[in-house]
Parts: C-alpha cells; sequence; structure tokens
C-alpha cells in the first residue's frame, strides 16, 4: 500500500533562504497521543532561521527533517490515547518540527482549541508567542495588575503578544521598538512607547516612574542591555531574557544591583524544554486566556501571510526587521 504524500518545505544543506524547497514527501505516521492536523497556516518563527543556518544540527531536526513549530488547521486523524479532541475540530498549537508542510501531528497536550469567530488562518500566529509571553510574564516574572512592565522588542511575535497580555491583565506597559512601529505598538496597548533607535530606556522608564523602576522587564536582546534592564528595574524586580538578538558574548553583571535591590533574572526557551513542561506551559496559558482569545480581547498580530512554497520569502521578511507580529505559511494559498 502506498503511505500518503503531502507537499512540505525541506532543505538539503544549512544556509540561506535559498535552501528551503517545497517537495512531495510521507505524511507523518501518527503516534499514540497525536492528533493529525491538515494546516490552515503555519507560524514562521525566529527558531526556524535558526535551525536552516544549522543552529541546531541534524541531530535535532525534529519530525521528518521538516522545519518549523507552530501550527493551525482541521484534526483529520486522532491517536488511540488522545482525549478532548476529534477528528474534525479546529486546532493550535506546538509541534517538536514538522509544521512547514500540508499535515503536521502533534500531541494533543500540546494542542489548544480554535475558540469560535478566530479564522484558522490566523490561530496559526497564536500558540508561540503567547504561550512564551504568557510564561515569561505571569509564571516566572508574577506580573499582577497594577504593576509595571518593559516590553523589549514590542513589534515582534512574542512583543506584541506580551504587550497585549500585560494591558489585559492590568499593568502599566513601557514598550521599545523602532519609531515607525509607534502606532501599532501603542494600539496592542502599549501606555509608553520608546523608540529603540534614538532614545535610552532607562532614562525614559525612570523619568516615568519617578525614579521607582518597573516590575518586570521582558528581554529579547541579551548583553547590551542587560545593564540598563537591571537599572530600570524596581525593589525586588524581575528580568526575564527570552532572547539573545543582540548577541550571547559575556556582559557586565552589576552585582550591587542585584544583591541590594533584591532583584530576580530569568531564562526562559520553549524549544529545548522537555515534552511534559511545554505542555504545562500551553496548559496554563490556555486556562487563562482562551475566552479572551474568544472576545477579542487579544488577538493575534498578523504582519504578512505567504505560500507555503514561498517560504524562503518569508524568511527574509522576518530577517529583514521591518515586520510587525507574525509571519505565517498558508498551505492552500495559490
Amino acid at each position: 500500500m502506498t503511505h500518503p504524500t503531502m507537499q512540505a518545505i525541506v532543505f538539503d544543506a544549512f544556509g540561506g533562504p535559498e535552501v528551503l524547497e517545497a517537495r512531495t514527501v510521507a505524511r507523518p505516521a501518527l503516534r499514540p497521543h497525536d492528533l493529525l492536523v491538515r494546516n490552515a497556516a503555519i507560524g514562521v518563527n525566529r527558531a526556524d532561521i535558526a535551525h536552516r543556518k544549522g543552529a541546531y544540527g541534524r541531530a535535532h531536526f525534529g519530525d521528518a527533517d521538516t522545519m518549523g513549530l507552530e501550527i493551525a488547521g482541521t484534526v483529520v486523524e486522532a491517536g488511540p490515547q488522545v482525549q478532548g479532541f476529534a477528528v474534525g475540530d479546529r486546532v493550535m498549537g506546538i509541534v517538536g518540527g514538522g509544521a512547514y508542510a500540508e499535515y503536521s501531528r502533534i500531541d494533543h497536550r500540546m494542542a489548544m482549541p480554535v475558540p469560535a469567530g478566530l479564522p484558522l488562518a490566523d490561530a496559526g500566529a497564536v500558540a508561540e508567542v503567547f504561550v512564551t509571553a504568557h510564561e515569561a510574564l505571569f509564571h516566572l516574572a508574577r506580573l499582577q495588575a497594577g504593576a509595571s512592565v518593559l516590553v523589549h522588542a514590542a513589534a515582534g511575535g512574542v512583543g506584541s503578544a506580551a504587550v497585549q497580555l500585560a494591558h489585559a491583565a492590568g499593568a502599566r506597559v513601557f514598550a521599545t521598538a523602532s519609531g515607525d512601529k509607534r502606532g501599532a505598538v501603542a494600539g496592542l496597548g502599549a501606555d509608553v512607547f520608546i523608540d529603540h533607535r534614538c532614545e535610552d530606556f532607562q532614562a525614559i522608564v525612570a523619568r516615568e516612574t519617578g525614579g521607582q523602576g518597573v516590575d518586570v522587564v521582558v528581554d529579547f536582546i541579551g548583553a547590551p542591555y542587560l545593564e540598563r534592564n537591571l537599572r530600570s528595574l524596581a525593589l525586588g524586580g524581575r528580568l526575564v531574557v527570552v532572547g539573545l538578538l543582540g548577541g550571547a558574548e559575556p556582559a557586565p553583571l552589576p552585582m550591587d544591583l542585584l544583591l541590594f535591590r533584591h532583584l530576580q533574572i530569568f531564562g526562559t526557551v520553549m524549544k529545548s524544554r522537555p515534552p511534559a513542561v511545554k505542555q504545562a506551559m500551553v496548559q496554563r496559558f490556555a486556562a487563562r486566556w482562551l475566552p479572551a482569545l474568544a472576545d477579542g480581547r487579544i488577538r493575534p498580530v498578523i504582519d504578512s501571510r505567504f505560500p507555503l512554497a514561498q517560504a524562503a520569502q518569508a524568511h527574509r521578511r522576518m530577517e529583514s526587521g521591518q515586520s510587525v507580529g507574525k509571519i505565517l505559511l498558508l498551505p492552500d494559498a495559490a
């Protein structure tokens, strides 16, 4: 019997976007806990760029040598140990690879129902960024209503999700991005916008908080921002590092601030977590925020959409630094 096939994006060598190509491959085989999903939308993430360039090596390709971590679509088959989902359900979630394809398998414990009213073509922009943002803001940094938070790279996927979640939770939101994205970021709920190209976020935070600082900083930059992030924190403040866009080189750590201001520093990356930890992260987000997605209090921010076969163009868009929100691949697009 011939195994069913599908279109997927693959690459034979690490390199630039041009290495990505569409090819016919076998559909993934279902495991006992899996859903087989006909993908309607696939989220493009910075981990995909790193994957394409060889950051994870061949040993960590995931499912079927196909990249991609995030999907939304319709269940077409369910494994014998699946609970809570059935054929025909609309789902979104995070996979261990294999998203850049017409079909993907997803452990049902990593899947969430797509709320009625949220198009499947938009739901592909939810899981990775909102789960990561929720983990940083609430599980690690314990953000509460009435507190304040500084979100860097606020026009990006996780950043735009973090601004929305913090605003919806009743926090005062400071946000950095390039000046051309001011309107978009303000529209997500930022109270104070900071143009990182020409403004000093530490000085603005000090001015706007009367020198007290913010309770939480969510950072995607890394070493170049470390000292200013810590100097922007209030007594007992928490810094959560989610990315290293500015590089991973060593940076001076002002230990006196850490000690005498009772600061805490967290790092979080979803991709390298064990499955049980990832599942708990997804379930924490879903329990608190699916109703807000259903009624529109939070929404996926979508920059652009590309047909699946144009994955290389989608990667170029992400690498351009011009995007606001998520970039999606659509398997059914012409």
